[in-house]
């Protein structure tokens, strides 16, 4: 099978732009395959934590990557699935020390490579949303259409106070905010694979706009390139 004859949209941004929301919808309404890239670190921990593999060894967290077995399930609540070698991990990768553990293993040049090509086998007929932070830049620079989606950093931080907040998180909107700028801070001056704006992406700014807009205005782009 040709790969580069499968269509692709990648949308990339920072935190909270909407890119997980946007990307789920986007699939569900083409019915296609869909690439959570921001999961997969968080994955490669849990299993590491899974099989007694301690996170500093970059080169044991490496080799772990090829063995494993990741997909990704779309509910009809737009919800999203995740499975490791076919069990169900939705809600252990979620966990803080999780989330502190991908951090630090996003910092290992070999992992990172390691995990392009795993992301690169996600790419499947009928075709593929990828959402991330470097899926247009260095995962999928051939792919016809590339979304940077981005929205005020003090929205994105409303959004991520609401989330938190509906999942009984007591937190303050300061410190929401403060995380925020200094997550922005970490993507843009991180030494690989900096978050960036690819001069071939289509910028879109989602502050005042619904999922459905943003997608509406995806699909119209879609369109117009002949990705479908």
């Amino acid at each position: 099978m040709n790969n580069q004859s499968i269509p692709i949209i990648t949308i990339d941004g920072p935190s909270s732009s909407g890119k997980g929301s946007i990307s789920r919808k986007l699939a569900s309404e083409l019915n296609w395959n869909i690439l959570d890239s921001g999961a997969l670190y968080r994955i490669v921990a849990f299993s590491a934590k899974l099989n007694e593999i301690p996170i500093e060894k970059e080169s044991l967290v490496k080799n772990l990557i090829s063995k494993l077995k990741i997909r990704f399930k779309l509910l009809d609540t737009f919800e999203q699935k995740i499975f490791l070698n076919d069990c169900d991990i939705t809600s252990e990768i979620r966990t803080e020390i999780c989330g502190q553990n991908a951090s630090r293993i996003a910092k290992y040049p070999t992992v990172r490579d390691q995990l392009v090509g795993l992301q690169r086998g996600f790419l499947k007929k009928p075709g593929l949303i990828a959402d991330g932070r470097d899926m247009g830049n260095v995962v999928f620079p051939a792919s016809k259409l590339k979304i940077y989606l981005t929205a005020d950093q003090n929205e994105r931080a409303k959004r991520r106070y609401n989330e938190l907040k509906q999942k009984g998180i007591n937190v303050r909107f300061a410190a929401v905010l403060d995380d925020l700028k200094q997550r922005d801070n970490q993507d843009k001056e991180r030494n690989i694979a900096p978050l960036k704006v690819s001069p071939d992406s289509v910028l879109i700014d989602s502050t005042n706009l619904s999922i459905n807009e943003v997608v509406s205005k995806i699909l119209s782009l879609s369109k117009l390139r002949n990705i479908f």
